[in-house]
């Protein structure tokens, strides 16, 4: 979907909660897309543009499942098999193995026409690891230190969320938050020979893991991301290399570098 010129750039989504505003308004202020249809399969979430109709969205020229996380398999397999358009999806692609490996054998064709919400890709942090994986200016990178938390487990909305019932979203955290940087990892790095996750349920409030650890190792790389909707705000990144480290807080960057001369 990147990269492709919509010619009416008319949109269907599926999905109305809290993260689907927030796609809707950022479409709306490109200023030429046009929300053709908000899909619910059992309420009409907009006057005007509302619809229960699945078959309502096939007139779109781009589809967004904004949806919960537990039916973005069932939306992809409908519109796979009725519509020729493009779709945008939220990650996770899938919940389970079988999802995934019936997404896998689907047409090459059709792969092209999907795009996952993978978008720590095109971050400043990707373009950053990028550059120090060539530049090498503080050397072979052997750790990088991730630690992304908030604390979204303890409002009140939380518990009344999807996001907090086990049943519809046991990984949670992982599965919106973790996610990003375990994609952003396996993009620049891969080849990961040894992985670990460590999930947990700290602030006691719903039934699905609000706090995660996880680690990676390739032959010449540690990696730990820690994630939590229940400890302070933290965004913190640090990558050490043979060379000297940068560390990353609240979008301010430190480098030292060369070695022992800080």
């Amino acid at each position: 979907v990147i990269g492709v010129q919509l010619v009416d750039n008319k949109i269907g989504i599926i999905g109305y909660g809290n993260h689907a505003s927030r796609i809707i308004s950022i479409l709306e202020d490109f200023g030429d897309m046009q929300i053709s249809k908000i899909f619910h399969p059992t309420k009409i979430v907009s006057e005007k543009i509302g619809t229960t109709r699945f078959e309502d969205l096939y007139d779109c020229n781009c589809v967004f499942i904004l949806s919960p996380d537990n039916t973005h398999f069932e939306y992809i397999s409908k519109l796979l098999d009725n519509y020729d358009g493009y779709i945008f999806c939220e990650k996770p692609v899938v919940t389970k193995n079988t999802e995934l490996n019936e997404l896998n054998n689907i047409d090459i064709n059709k792969k092209k026409k999907i795009f996952f919400n993978f978008n720590f890709r095109y971050s400043k942090m990707s373009n950053l690891l990028k550059k120090e994986i060539i530049e090498k200016k503080i050397g072979e990178i052997s750790h990088i230190n991730i630690i992304s938390t908030h604390g979204l487990a303890f409002k009140s909305e939380y518990l009344d969320s999807w996001r907090s019932d086990k049943e519809k979203n046991l990984n949670n955290i992982l599965d919106s938050l973790g996610i990003h940087y375990l994609d952003l990892i396996l993009f620049h790095i891969g080849n990961v020979e040894n992985s670990n996750y460590f999930p947990s349920l700290v602030s006691k409030n719903g039934t699905s893991y609000d706090t995660c650890m996880i680690t990676l190792e390739t032959k010449q790389t540690s990696v730990m991301i820690f994630c939590s909707y229940a400890n302070p705000k933290i965004n913190e990144i640090a990558i050490i290399g043979t060379n000297g480290y940068i560390t990353i807080r609240d979008d301010k960057k430190e480098t030292f570098s060369p070695r022992d001369t800080f």
